[in-house]
């Protein structure tokens, strides 16, 4: 990677925030996989605990990348919405939400990087597909039958 090339102290930043939401992402699942009631509990729950792992996945991945910048990870976490409704549905909106948050951390990356970095520009783009494959399910879930 030519670091003369990117502007680090932005690359840094986006990647601190990307790492902050993922850890939010493995709080978020986590809280929302003991909250789930119902005939359809067992299913959904196994998804919110796959999603918090790869978020916790997602999150030691950014940080090797800050730490390869020779820069310090964020100590932070994103945001935490805790809006006390805990239908299925209140649920995966608020992670629809969260999906989006992620997304545009990982192409404002893209942007930054694109053409300047194939490291984090591969990276960034195979996190933008991932994303956008949760968004898609996360949609599908919220769709009634016959919709």
């Amino acid at each position: 990677m030519n670091d003369t090339v990117i502007d680090k102290t932005a690359v840094v930043t986006v990647l601190n925030k990307i790492l902050e939401t993922e850890l939010a992402g493995v709080v978020r699942y986590t809280h929302y996989a003991l909250m789930v009631y119902g005939y359809g509990r067992i299913p959904i729950v196994s998804w919110m605990r796959d999603q918090a792992t790869e978020s916790l996945s997602h999150a030691n991945e950014v940080g090797e990348l800050i730490t390869h910048l020779g820069s310090h990870p964020s100590l932070g976490i994103g945001p935490l919405l805790e809006t006390h409704r805990h239908d299925v549905g209140d649920i995966l909106r608020e992670s629809l939400d969260h999906e989006m948050v992620a997304l545009s951390a990982y192409t404002q990356l893209l942007e930054l990087v694109n053409g300047r970095s194939v490291l984090l520009e591969e990276y960034a783009r195979r996190l933008i597909a991932q994303e956008e494959m949760h968004l898609g399910d996360v949609r599908k879930m919220l769709t009634k039958p016959g919709e």
